[in-house]
């Protein structure tokens, strides 16, 4: 017998496949519950509808998003600020880039009437944190770190869209070259 936590990250798997292949509005419980092979009263008993799911799994999307940036920052010594942040950014980028039909479909075929979604999420949050005491410690001057990480956050979200726009063929989009151009860009800003 499976855990609940088990069964709910099935049913997000199983989400997030039939949202790629149908999109979210031609999804349905059904089939999301026939992929894992449950009857449809055991999602209810994780979810309390398909747009609760659809937030968990857009959750799930940030907070792994948000965990890679954090990985790539621990590569850096906690003085090493700058270094950390491009790690961060360059982190953002990949991350973009490699889930980009999966950003996509959750995030602008979706359309949530609050506008917070872009400026209050966890990558945001986590930002703001670090930004904060990059400042406490001297590495830049920020004077108000949480509009400064939206910013940069946009910033980041942007350039991968223009690089997108500019190269459809995501395969040959320059990586570290969009990187370093998106870390100049933060370095200038924090001064």
């Amino acid at each position: 017998m499976q855990t609940p936590e088990l069964r709910r990250e099935e049913l997000l798997d199983a989400a997030e496949h039939w949202f790629l292949k149908k999109g979210i509005a031609a999804t349905s419980v059904d089939d999301i519950v026939a992929k894992v092979g449950v009857a449809k009263g055991t999602f209810y008993l994780s979810f309390p509808s398909k747009e609760a799911l659809l937030v968990a799994v857009q959750e799930r999307f940030v907070a792994a998003f948000s965990a890679r940036q954090r990985a790539a920052m621990e590569h850096y010594r906690a003085d090493q600020w700058h270094e950390r942040l491009r790690a961060s950014l360059q982190a953002g980028i990949e991350g973009y880039l490699d889930q980009v039909r999966l950003h996509d479909v959750l995030f602008h075929e979706h359309r949530p009437h609050d506008r917070q979604g872009m400026s209050n999420n966890q990558v945001v949050v986590e930002f703001t944190a670090f930004l904060r005491a990059g400042h406490e410690a001297g590495a830049w001057r920020v004077t108000n770190p949480r509009l400064t990480a939206v910013m940069l956050f946009h910033a980041l979200h942007g350039a991968v869209d223009h690089a997108i726009a500019e190269q459809p063929d995501i395969s040959r989009i320059d990586r570290q070259r969009l990187a370093s151009a998106v870390g100049d860009f933060a370095q200038r800003a924090l001064g």
